[in-house]
Parts: C-alpha cells; sequence; structure tokens
C-alpha cells in the first residue's frame, strides 16, 4: 500500500487512456526485488529539454528533473528538481506524450544500469544528502544528491547533482557527456536513433571548404586501463582528408594539400559514394605481402605515378550529408561511416575496425606483425580539429620524422648515397643534428634521393653540433651539408643520452607536413600508473631521478607529482623559450595543492641540478639568482615539488632594464568572465591607441595577462610609474569596470589591473607553467581572435592541456621580434619619464 501513495501523485496526473506511459501495477508491490537497485536517466524534451534522473528505493522510482542534465566534473552542481514518484516499469519507457497531457515531449533512456547506495539511502533520502555509486553505460562512479534549503513560496524541493572525484570523473570543458553522448541506450531505440542521429540531432550547416584532422597525442607504451577506449591500427601512411559535394571531391593532406590529382582512382571510389556534402577521414596505405601497411611502398607509388595500388583506410565522418556530426559520440559517427561504406563497397576504400581484446596484448601482436602501433579513442568522444588527449597513440618502437640536414658519399659497391644526416628543432627552435641512417634504401630510392640532395647542398651546416666526420660503415666520411627542405620518416631503437639516434631504419619520404614543427617526440604519460610507481618506487623524466611519482598533488583532479613531471617535459619545448636567460621563483609545494607552500628565488650549486646560478652581484646578499635554461633544469626543479615558475620582466643580461610589461587583469567578487574577456579587449585596445603592440595569456587562476615587449632602455621605476599611469587611466575612463587599488574590498564587481608586477624582482607567472590551485590550471598563450572563445584562465588544464600543444606558442610568434620603445606611448599618455626615479 505504501507503494501505491506513492504513486498516486503520478497518477493523478495523466491520463493513461491518451498517453502511453505505463500505469504501473495497482496491486501490491514487492520492495525487495533481487538483484541490484536499478536507475535511469531518461532525456526528456518537453516545454524545454531535461533530463529525469531516477533511483530505484522502496518499490518505486524516486525522480529529480536535472535541466542541464549530468556532468561528470566534480566542479559542476547540477540543479536537480525533486518531482514524483514513477513506477518501476517507467524505467523502459520511450516513446512520445501527446501535446496537451503532462510532460508533452520525446522521452528517451539516455542511460541505465545499477545504483549502490553508500550508507543508508532511506536515511540519505530523508536527511537530504544521498551518497551512492553507479554502474551505467555513461554514468560510472560516485555521486551525491544534496538537498538545498527551501527557499519561501518553493513548491518542490531544488537538490543538486553532484560528481565526486574519482577515476570516472572528467573536466566538463574537455568533456560533456550530454553533448558527446545524446543517443538511447536500450537497444531497439538505438537501432533507431542511429539512423536518425544524424538528420535529427546533428544541425545543418553549409559544408566548410577546409577541415584540419584530429591528432592524437603520444603517450607511454603503457596502455589506459578500464574500458573507456576504442583502439585500431595505426596504419603507416598518410593522413587524408575528403571533402565530397555531389560530383565534386577533393582529397587533402593533413596540411591542406590538395592531393586529387595524385589520387584519381580514390576520388572516382568516393564519386561512386554519392555524397552530397560530408568530410571522411582516414589514412592512405599500401600493404606488402603481407597485408602490413608499407611506407616506402607508398612513397614508391608516389614516385612513379603509380598510385593505384593505394588503399584509403576510413576511420571517421565528421560532416554527413550537410550535418555537423563533430559533436556526436565517436560510436555514433562510426556507425554512420560503416553504414555508408557497406551500402556501396569499394576495393579501394575500407573501414577501420575496431578490435576489443586487451590493448597490451594487442600492442604485442601489433609489435610481432610489423605494425606501428595502435590509436586510442576515448568512447563518447567528439571529433576536435587539433591534437587530442581523447585520441592517444601507442608506438611498437621508436619512429619519427627527421629532417634531412645531408649526405655522405657511397662506399664500396653501393651508389648514390652513404648515409643521410638527421637533425631536429631543439628546445629553442634550433636546428640540432641527431644523427644518421645507412639502412632501409633500395637502390632506387639511393638514385633518386642523390640527385635530390644535389639541387641543396650548401657550404655549411644548417645545424647546431654538426660533426666535421660521420661514422658509418667502412670507416668515417665527411659530410656534405644540404638546405633543411626534405623530412624522413625513419624507426630507431633508442636516444643516446647526448641526444643521438641509434640503429635507425629510413622508411620513406614525407611530404605532407612542414620541416618546421619536427621536433623530438616525447610521450605524455599514460592514463594508469606502472606498478612500479603505484608502489611508490622512484622513475625517470629524461635524466632526472623522480621519487613518490605516485603521490596526488592535487586531490581535486587526482594528478600526481609523477603526472606533473612528465607534464614539464613534455611542454619543455614551448615553456623554455619564456623562462630562458631570465631570474625565476619558483612557488614549491611538497605537501601539493593546499598545503604549505613557499617561494623560491635563491639557490645554492647542488640544490637543483640543471639550473643556471647568476652572477652573485645581480641580487646582492644572497645566494645566487638562477635562471630555468634546460629541461633538465626545469624538471629537476619539478622533482623538488616546484608547481609553479614565476619570471622577471628582465633578462639577467640586463637586470636594471626590464624588456616587457606585464598588466595582470584581476578579477574582484561578482565579475563575470565574460566581463573580463571585455575588459582584455579594452585594455589591448587602449594599448593600440598608444602605439604598443601586446600579446595575451590565461592565468591559469582567475583571470588573464597582456604582456607588453619592450626595448630594454628605461630603467624598473619609470615602467612600473609608467604602467600604473595606464592603469589609473584605464579606472579613470571606465570606473565601472575597473579600479586602480588593489585589496578585494576595492575591486568588487570590478576588475584591478596589477602593475606591481613591473617592480624589481616582482615576478608573474610564466606561460604553460602550472598553477598551484585545485584543478592545476595551466598558463597558456592566446591569440586576440581566439579570446572570445576562451570560456575560462583555468580552461586548460594540466590533464587536458595536450590538447593545445599542437598550437603551441604560435599566438605570439612576432613576440622576439618585437621590440619597441616607449617614447610615443609616454608623450600620448602625459607620462613624463624624468619626474620618475628608479
Amino acid at each position: 500500500m505504501a507503494t501505491q501513495r506513492a504513486l498516486a501523485a503520478y497518477r493523478r496526473l495523466r491520463d493513461f487512456g491518451a498517453t502511453p506511459e505505463p500505469e504501473g501495477a495497482k496491486g501490491p508491490t514487492r520492495h525487495g526485488r533481487s538483484g541490484p537497485l536499478s536507475f535511469v536517466v531518461q532525456k526528456h524534451a518537453a516545454r524545454s529539454l531535461h533530463y529525469d534522473f531516477r533511483l530505484e528505493l522502496d518499490g518505486t522510482l524516486k525522480s529529480w528533473a536535472v535541466p542541464k542534465g549530468p556532468s561528470l566534473d566534480p566542479a559542476d552542481k547540477r540543479m536537480a528538481v525533486h518531482v514524483e514518484d514513477h513506477p518501476l516499469s517507467y524505467a523502459d519507457f520511450e516513446g512520445d506524450i501527446e501535446p496537451g497531457h503532462y510532460g508533452a515531449g520525446h522521452v528517451i533512456v539516455w542511460d541505465r544500469g545499477a545504483w549502490t547506495p553508500l550508507g543508508d539511502p532511506r536515511a540519505g533520502f530523508s536527511k537530504g544528502k544521498l551518497e551512492f555509486e553507479l554502474k551505467g553505460s555513461k554514468l560510472r562512479g560516485r555521486w551525491a544528491l544534496v538537498r538545498m534549503r527551501r527557499r519561501e513560496g518553493e513548491r518542490q524541493e531544488a537538490w543538486l547533482l553532484l560528481k565526486e572525484r574519482d577515476a570516472h570523473a572528467r573536466p566538463s570543458a574537455t568533456f560533456n557527456v550530454v553533448a558527446a553522448r545524446p543517443e538511447s541506450v536500450l537497444s531497439a531505440a538505438s537501432e533507431v536513433f542511429s539512423s536518425a542521429t544524424a538528420s535529427d540531432t546533428a544541425p545543418k550547416v553549409a559544408l566548410p571548404a577546409h577541415l584540419a584532422p584530429q591528432l592524437a597525442t603520444l603517450v607511454d607504451s603503457t596502455p589506459p586501463a578500464g574500458d573507456d577506449w576504442r583502439w585500431e591500427i595505426k596504419f603507416d601512411g598518410y593522413r587524408l582528408l575528403t571533402r565530397a559535394q555531389g560530383r565534386s571531391v577533393r582529397c587533402d593532406t593533413r596540411n591542406g594539400k590538395d592531393w586529387s590529382g595524385k589520387l584519381p582512382h580514390l576520388v572516382a571510389a568516393i564519386k561512386a559514394l554519392k555524397l552530397r556534402a560530408s568530410w571522411l577521414d582516414g589514412e592512405i596505405v599500401v600493404a606488402d605481402a603481407q597485408g602490413v601497411p608499407d611506407f616506402q611502398a607508398l612513397q614508391n607509388a608516389f614516385e612513379s605515378e603509380q598510385t593505384g595500388r593505394i588503399e584509403y583506410v576510413l576511420f571517421d565522418l565528421p560532416f554527413h550529408e550537410g550535418r555537423d556530426l563533430r559533436k556526436l559520440p565517436l560510436e555514433a559517427r562510426r556507425d554512420q561511416l560503416r553504414t555508408l561504406l557497406a551500402a556501396a563497397p569499394h576495393p579501394a576504400l575500407r573501414f577501420s575496425e575496431t578490435f576489443d581484446q586487451d590493448p597490451a596484448s594487442l600492442l604485442e601482436s601489433a609489435r610481432r606483425a610489423g605494425l606501428e602501433g595502435l590509436i586510442g579513442k576515448r568512447r563518447g568522444s567528439p571529433y576536435r580539429s587539433q591534437r587530442s588527449s581523447d585520441w592517444i597513440k601507442l608506438k611498437t618502437g621508436y619512429r619519427q620524422e627527421f629532417i634531412i640536414v645531408g649526405f655522405t658519399e657511397p662506399r664500396g659497391s653501393r651508389q648514390g648515397i652513404g648515409s643521410l644526416l638527421l637533425g631536429v628543432h631543439d628546445d629553442d627552435g634550433a636546428l640540432r643534428y641527431v644523427g644518421n641512417v645507412g639502412t632501409g634504401f633500395d637502390q632506387r630510392t639511393l638514385a633518386l634521393l642523390r640527385k635530390r640532395l644535389d639541387a641543396l647542398v650548401i657550404p655549411h651546416a644548417a645545424t647546431t653540433k654538426a660533426p666535421g666526420r660521420v661514422s658509418q660503415r667502412g670507416g668515417g666520411s665527411a659530410p656534405h651539408w644540404v638546405r633543411p627542405e626534405l623530412m624522413a620518416e625513419v624507426a630507431f631503437a633508442q636516444w643516446t643520452r647526448d641526444g643521438r639516434i641509434r640503429h635507425a631504419v629510413f622508411h620513406g619520404l614525407r611530404h605532407d607536413r612542414p620541416t618546421s614543427g619536427v621536433t623530438r617526440e616525447r610521450a605524455m604519460p599514460g592514463a594508469s600508473r606502472t606498478a612500479a610507481s603505484a608502489a611508490g618506487a622512484s622513475v625517470r623524466a629524461g635524466t632526472v631521478r623522480v621519487t613518490h611519482p605516485e603521490r596526488v598533488i592535487d586531490a581535486q583532479s587526482g594528478v600526481t607529482k609523477g603526472e606533473l613531471v612528465a607534464y614539464y617535459q613534455a611542454v619543455s619545448a614551448l615553456m623554455l623559450p619564456h623562462l630562458r636567460a631570465r631570474p625565476v621563483a619558483l612557488l614549491r609545494a611538497p605537501a601539493g595543492v593546499g598545503g604549505a607552500s613557499f617561494f623560491q628565488k635563491h639557490a645554492d650549486a647542488t640544490e637543483l641540478p640543471g639550473v643556471t646560478l647568476l652572477d652573485p652581484a645581480l641580487d646582492p646578499g644572497h645566494e645566487p639568482l638562477f635562471a630555468v635554461s634546460s629541461r633538465r633544469g626545469l624538471l629537476s626543479a619539478a622533482q623538488a615539488n616546484a608547481l609553479e615558475f614565476h619570471t622577471w620582466n628582465a633578462t639577467a643580461r640586463a637586470i636594471a632594464r626590464p624588456d616587457r610589461i606585464v598588466f595582470d587583469l584581476d578579477p574582484g567578487q561578482g565579475v563575470a568572465w565574460r566581463e573580463v574577456q571585455q575588459a582584455t579587449h579594452l585594455l589591448h585596445g587602449f594599448l593600440g591607441e598608444l602605439g604598443l603592440a601586446c600579446f595575451a595569456k590565461t592565468s591559469g587562476g582567475k583571470g588573464l595577462h597582456v604582456v607588453v615587449p619592450l626595448r630594454p632602455h628605461h630603467g624598473w621605476g619609470v615602467v612600473k610609474a609608467f604602467a600604473r599611469t595606464v592603469v589609473v587611466h584605464m579606472a579613470t575612463v571606465v570606473p565601472a569596470r575597473f579600479v586602480s587599488k588593489s585589496g578585494p574590498r576595492n575591486r568588487v564587481g570590478k576588475i584591478y589591473i596589477d602593475y606591481l608586477r613591473n617592480g624589481f624582482g616582482a615576478t608573474t607567472v610564466c606561460a604553460w607553467s602550472a598553477r598551484a590551485r585545485p584543478g592545476l590550471g595551466v598558463s597558456v598563450p592566446l591569440g586576440w581572435d581566439e579570446l572570445d572563445a576562451v570560456p575560462s584562465a583555468t580552461h586548460w588544464t594540466v590533464r587536458n592541456v595536450a590538447s593545445r600543444l599542437a598550437v603551441g606558442n604560435a599566438p605570439w610568434a612576432t613576440y622576439a621580434a618585437t621590440r619597441q620603445g616607449l617614447a610615443a606611448a609616454m608623450k600620448k599618455l602625459g607620462f613624463d619619464p624624468t619626474a620618475t626615479t628608479s
């Protein structure tokens, strides 16, 4: 009878003769059903779209309406309005409630599974704090429902639906489960939904003229644990994106080069699909006799203009028939692609199959088969035209692109060349010699290479660390140096301590990407820690020994010390140009985020291996100031529990004269992020009126930084006073937005532009530095044209910044060449530098 009373409100609101909703059993209902308790989330397109979250308890489904839907981000607090109990049979309901009836609209079962109360569920429900674990298709891990204090006049209880911090939590900035997984989980409904996904869910758009590919992030050889990943073969070929609009078909490389003319048979095969407006993504390959993709054979096919053997292995469908599918889950896009290819099979077009075996055994099988590796793709992920941590690559060995910087003469009976001399761009952008490759060539390739290289010969090496003679079989050989315009794909056994490659094998030339981005490829850490790390053993990052890599340093994100050191290793090439030659202050936090911390501006010779100790005369009376000018120094500081890296506004060689101004826009209480963005644009515009070019970056905390590069001419006092004058002017002209006095009380509802960072000894967090705050946000350089699209100052974190690494420092590409004086700006502002003492 208690169950029937609980369902009275549900039945009173509905006319079951007119709607398809289940009425529910009217007799006694058995409360103690065998098996686990069930939960269901139904997506309900009523007057406004919302999600109905339901938990089985005491014979009914306790129900909450969640307007925005669940979030996997613990920082999100989702409003959940408590509504009437529903019968257990409602968990299977999908269909349309007719207009004019309560809850009119379309309903699907968005997720369902089992839930386990953590504690007494009845007591928790009564007290207003219900904690539980979900095991569903989309929602998993620990959650909580917390009742809010009831406000006067409220008819229904307001609760909050919260995701707890565990392995299933994900930042909303990188994954929105509601947007990425819009489909039903019921099998029958899923078939209906999958056929309707593109037509009903994805928006109609004009087909873009160009499309940048989603790129995978290299991780270490330890595959991530869990069932969140789908695995495909990493094909040894060229990336190809195809735009198909009726009879117009264009095949683009990953950098947008049109290769349609080189691949007429693939153009014809795509035309046969009769696509009205679509983009397809895949890899072109040539298989050897064993069916394994052979990169050299692919290269030979292009060189001989015999491309008919080339196959197109397709793995994604970002646009289809005039609809943008990029926000749909990975599985939905691939189902559409599989159906498309099955409907019109062609021998030149293949679908990239998914393998469901254990990734570790898959990787070993790939190694034995001679394959390059695996690509892992996160289940439910959208398609992003950038490098993303939702796609990862695991390689069976070392292999990457190198720039050809020279060659040697052949010995004995060999023709053409003896070996190719190779280089990569170093951390500071310089081209560095890294060794040679003398095997893997056939006679045709040797002759072709010699012909091309003879046309590029230059008198001196374009690299640093260029050798006078090159060791190869038969003895040493004098090198011929060439303009660094060609790129080779090379496999090798290992990197030596001095940065050379060993036992290299040539696989072919590459023409599908520029040489400017060729650096030593470094892996981000995999999603799971190794057994040694978990047990507390030390690991190595380059030449630096990392102790206690398993220690969690941020409770909110779960990031460990080992992950943070690996992050700094991965971004070192981007970060070191911002650090080099500048005195540095470290924020060291031995207890992690939220624990005791301290700033360190001075060091002795043994404390931080790899850092550069500066002249003690720069700051008398202390241990020397220091600079972090190498990857080893960066990693040794991270090993010493440095979370943040802050830099001076001057270099060590001209420490009395700053070479930049930093304006730190610090929002007060009640200031929305959009207002911070607008204020930054205002400051940018005013500096432009003064004739000063400036650059922006996220702070990784609350606000934004605007940086003005200078010629090092004026002293600290003049530069700081000028910065203060700019800030006072902004606060005077726009008093509703800016304030020139610091302190929380002064800037409530306003933005304080901090100019105090421009004094002697003051520092600002460096670009690419993590922040010692919950979530470990990262300070990232921005372009002015992308500022409005950034959702917060903490949009990029240590966990998700991999998606930004391909962009890197490109928004600041002109920074180094921007050296400007202040004289004209001072005159326009009415600032008198002679009235200021330094």
